[in-house]
């Protein structure tokens, strides 16, 4: 380690597959290093670790954009691959129309409508589970039920949903650099994208879903009819991996944590806060990046114009600044505060419904399965930007 400008700078780096498979030495190294600091590898870029620096950068959109993407890639000096998010990669006003519409198809009263159906779903899935004894916690149930739910939802075809899976590996290795997880994600494209943009046309929407609605709007005036799908295809590219990930992460952490299920078990109301606990003690998106758009400061830190500010997402709800005892899965913690999601105006815009699968799911394991035991050893499905699983054999003990 040696300092320049203040910043200590590390030799880590983040996509190593040694720091994938697991991230948390990596985070304690770099939170204490200091509330800001480089990354050896990735001259261009200043990393933060903290949970206060994180949460702050979020916060002041104005300074931190996300319009230049975030990933690593700076869309300021290159090209994406693919036309920017209207939402994800998007900043006032373009982000401000595009969200409020979004925010009103998934607000609280969308997302009351559609429980009965997803909680249905749940109870389903975790009957069939529970009939087969052991079942591998990702690909039959942590994987179904997001690639049933949200879909359904959204109003796309039952045919090809599997595109979804390939399609989000892509976009989320794609936020990193351009290394061999890149490379194996863009290599399983194929006709993926073609099945994407198609399903994001009107014509392929089932009336009144969540799809069909953002042209209702366009209809209304709110925003372009060219708009239209590529807002659709942000549903489909953040809404169906994430919460993959999230449900798996939970279910390995219940999982390894039998005093926790036991807690659950015998109150089921706890599924929601076990969720949350698991979107902070394991996060999903690991890390996002925000490029200062003028020269500035973190935490006094003097970071100039067009830098890449990596965000560590992971390494903040891990941060013993702000958690106690913050490596502990605890179902009874609140962790209001947690940066799982984001925060600020970029906020997930969908977290209300990965919330409620989380809460459903969990609810439905809870009343009808008394242990959840590991059957086996999980293995990682590894990329740019999620903790993920590809295994992950459990056993169920019925109540």
């Amino acid at each position: 380690m040696n300092e320049t400008a203040n910043m200590p700078v590390l030799d880590i780096d983040p996509y190593a597959t040694e720091n994938l498979l697991d991230p948390y030495p990596m985070h304690e190294r770099m939170r204490e290093a200091g509330p800001v600091v480089r990354l050896a590898p990735y001259p261009t870029v200043v990393a933060c670790a903290r949970h206060e620096q994180v949460h702050a950068v979020f916060n002041d959109h104005a300074t931190f954009i996300s319009g230049a993407g975030v990933g690593l890639t700076n869309f300021n000096l290159e090209t994406p691959f693919r036309p920017k998010s209207l939402i994800l990669e998007a900043d006032p006003p373009l982000h401000t129309q595009t969200r409020a519409v979004l925010s009103r198809i998934l607000s609280p009263k969308a997302v009351m409508q559609i429980r009965a159906t997803f909680t249905a779903v749940a109870e389903k899935l975790v009957e069939r589970c529970v009939e087969k004894g052991t079942i591998c916690g990702i690909h039959d149930l942590a994987q179904i039920y997001p690639l049933k739910v949200f879909p359904d939802a959204v109003g796309v075809g039952d045919d090809g949903r599997d595109n979804l899976l390939v399609y989000g590996d892509l976009v989320f290795n794609s936020m990193g650099p351009r290394n061999a997880l890149l490379a194996r994600s863009a290599e399983r494209m194929g006709p993926v994208t073609e099945w994407i943009m198609s399903n994001c046309q009107r014509e392929h929407l089932r009336p009144g879903g969540f799809g069909d609605q953002i042209y209702q709007a366009a209809d209304a005036g709110e925003i372009t009819h060219e708009q239209a799908p590529l807002l659709v295809r942000s549903f489909l590219s953040a809404g169906v991996d994430t919460t993959i990930n999230g449900l798996g992460n939970a279910l390995f952490a219940l999982a390894h944590h039998p005093e926790q299920y036991a807690k659950l078990h015998a109150d089921a109301s706890l599924a929601r806060p076990a969720f949350e606990e698991a979107l902070r003690w394991e996060s999903t998106a690991q890390t996002f990046y925000r490029t200062a758009v003028r020269d500035c400061e973190i935490a006094g830190v003097p970071v100039a114009e067009n830098t890449k500010v990596l965000c560590m997402l992971a390494a903040a709800n891990r941060d013993p600044r702000k958690w106690p005892d913050p490596d502990r899965y605890d179902i009874e913690r609140r962790p209001s505060g947690h940066v799982a999601f984001g925060a600020g105006i970029h906020g997930c815009v969908g977290q209300a419904v990965a919330r409620l699968e989380g809460e459903v799911v969990l609810t439905a394991l809870a009343r009808r399965v008394k242990r959840i035991e590991p059957a086996g050893q999980h293995t990682r499905r590894l990329n740019n930007t999620l903790r993920a699983l590809d295994t992950l054999p459990l056993r169920l003990i019925p109540a």
